[in-house]
């Protein structure tokens, strides 16, 4: 599904696509000047974890549109990346992970892995733009999207790259059209599934959105992978509208903060953009966007908190979905069909038993 900026409409395109679509914010601990609209990081509870873990020493991967190299608030983050789209015929991959791509040009609708990767990590405290959810951890920029979309070939392709040069916590803010579940359950296409179990064993945590069409399960990768897939919460910790439910047969699903998509920016999350793309919300290298998009990156950065404790992938697993809570109810690790798990708490994650 393409990116969900917060006044267009969602809409899918074939293959696999980008997936972009509580509380008042605390006293923000940090001098970044929007930090006060990401009300994001309060409710997953961030900055409360950050005396504990700060992600030092962990990489995420963003497989997605590819990164904005020279953005103030990412470049001094970032880790050599690579692009799978574009390559030509004889070659798998080509280049940086540069949102622009192979031919030099970018595409608003290409801002989206930049906007995914200022919430997993942007640099923080600097006094510029937003902060991250992990703000020690660094970005590995991986392009397998082009104009919002790929393949799953070339996905595949990134994320062995990506866990073969280091990557953590593999975030993939991307999906497929409901129903297509059933091409990787008959083994028709199981490429990207294929790809996250790889991942795995060499210790990586995939992250994976649950959609935006409003079903009620997981569309793929992440219903039928090893994954965590990460249903959308608005900033009344509401699921959000246009979010699938986060159901899968193994029940590893959480949610977390995406916003609303059809209010104001302030309703949405706020995070970088590349410096020379459209800003709707009038913010140069910045932007509200809505999805279960944003909502996957909050929990990959809990991943990587954990993981530069030095926890496995299974434990920090565990502890993402036993210390999330259910909004209202309060309870923490109960699995139900509108929260997964609940809502991530990396206060409570980091500080849980191993």
């Amino acid at each position: 599904m393409r990116a969900l900026r917060r006044t267009t409409a969602l809409a899918g395109v074939l293959g696999l696509t980008a997936l972009a679509a509580t509380a008042t914010p605390a006293s923000a601990a940090t001098n970044d000047p929007l930090r006060s609209k990401q009300w994001g990081l309060t409710q997953v509870r961030a900055e409360q974890a950050w005396p504990t873990s700060r992600g030092a020493g962990a990489t995420i991967a963003v497989v997605d549109t590819g990164v904005d190299l020279a953005h103030p608030d990412l470049a001094a983050k970032l880790v050599p990346g690579a692009t799978f789209v574009g390559c030509g015929v004889r070659t798998t991959v080509c280049s940086d992970g540069n949102w622009k791509g192979t031919d030099g040009v970018g595409q608003d609708v290409d801002s989206h892995g930049t906007h995914v990767s200022g919430i997993a990590a942007a640099i923080t405290g600097n006094g510029t733009g937003v902060a991250g959810v992990a703000p020690d951890a660094k970005i590995m920029p991986i392009k397998v999207l082009e104009d919002g979309s790929g393949t799953t070939v070339d996905i595949a392709n990134g994320i062995r790259w990506a866990a073969d040069h280091g990557a953590d916590v593999i975030n993939l803010s991307l999906g497929s059209l409901p129903g297509t579940q059933v091409l990787s359950i008959t083994g028709l296409d199981t490429d990207v599934e294929d790809a996250i179990d790889y991942a795995r064993t060499k210790g990586a945590v995939s992250v994976i959105a649950a959609g935006n069409t409003s079903t009620v399960a997981c569309t793929s990768p992440g219903f039928s992978s090893t994954g965590i897939c990460v249903g959308s919460t608005d900033k009344n910790e509401l699921h959000s509208a246009f979010s699938e439910l986060p159901v899968k047969p193994d029940l590893k699903v959480v949610s977390a903060p995406g916003g609303f998509a059809f209010g104001a920016c302030d309703d949405d999350v706020w995070s970088t953009v590349p410096t020379g793309a459209t800003s709707s919300c009038g913010v140069a290298g910045y932007d509200a966007f809505a999805g279960t998009s944003m909502a996957t990156p909050h929990v990959a950065g809990v991943a990587a908190l954990l993981l530069a404790q030095g926890r496995t992938v299974d434990q920090t697993e565990k502890a993402i979905l036993t210390t999330a809570r259910t909004p209202v109810l309060g309870v923490r690790g109960q699995f139900s069909p509108l929260y997964g798990y609940g809502v991530v708490d990396a206060q409570a994650a980091v500080a849980s038993a191993r």
